[in-house]
């Protein structure tokens, strides 16, 4: 699905050197002040709080025009909830993806009970425009509290055996709070992790399951796919 890239009017950087910061930081477990070293080893001179400022603005719109490309979401979900730590208060990350791996939504809340997961049932069935035909959880009982008022003819699983595709998930995630030392906000933790669920699995192939030849097509296409999407294969004019 084709979409239009933000508008960079009133930026006196290229598209090419906004998307690159953009790129950078959520693909790569990096600082801003990494970033900004990396860019000024390749002669480009800007600010680590430019780049923060870039990731803010342009991050969530990057991440929503890539889903928009991605096929309809499959009819089998699997969600799972792990603790953060969040400017040392324990907060709960949910997530929630189909049975091809695509990350359909993360929600970050304050607890994982039934209202939390009611919460994130009905944010997901808005946002996916979908109701699926099977969800796949552990055994939490907030699951099943939550699904028998909310999607009550959909078929429900409960296993800690059956939800490794969800917990994998997580891992990306792991690496970036360990790199950033955790979360200092909600809302920063919320805003973040939208961009970088988007982002992120974008530019993860199944690496070990092709070729180094047909591993460097797909990327390829994937990064044409970025040009097109953050406008950077247009190269707009900018003020």
């Amino acid at each position: 699905m084709e979409s239009t890239p933000p508008s960079y009017k009133g930026h006196r950087y290229p598209v090419e050197v906004i998307s690159h910061c953009v790129w950078l930081y959520h693909r790569f477990p990096l600082s801003f002040r990494e970033v900004e070293e990396l860019m000024l080893e390749r002669g480009i001179v800007v600010s680590y709080e430019t780049i923060r400022r870039w990731c803010a603005k342009f991050g969530q719109a990057y991440a929503n025009a890539l889903r928009r490309r991605q096929p309809q979401s499959g009819d089998k979900w699997h969600l799972d909830e792990v603790f953060i730590k969040i400017n040392g208060d324990q907060k709960y990350l949910w997530r929630a993806v189909d049975q091809d791996g695509h990350v359909l939504d993360i929600l970050v809340q304050n607890r994982r009970d039934k209202a939390a997961a009611r919460r994130f049932f009905r944010r997901l069935m808005k946002k996916t425009c979908a109701v699926p035909r099977v969800i796949v959880t552990d055994k939490l009982r907030s699951y099943g509290a939550a699904h028998r008022e909310v999607m009550p003819c959909v078929e429900h699983r409960q296993s800690k055996y059956l939800n490794n595709r969800a917990e994998n998930s997580h891992q990306p995630t792991r690496q970036r709070e360990r790199a950033m030392k955790g979360f200092r906000s909600v809302g920063g933790a919320q805003r973040f992790l939208s961009a970088f669920s988007g982002i992120s699995p974008h530019f993860r192939t199944r690496r070990h399951l092709m070729t180094a030849a047909a591993h460097r097509a797909e990327m390829s296409v994937r990064f044409a796919i970025w040009d097109q999407t953050t406008g950077a294969s247009d190269r707009p004019t900018t003020a």
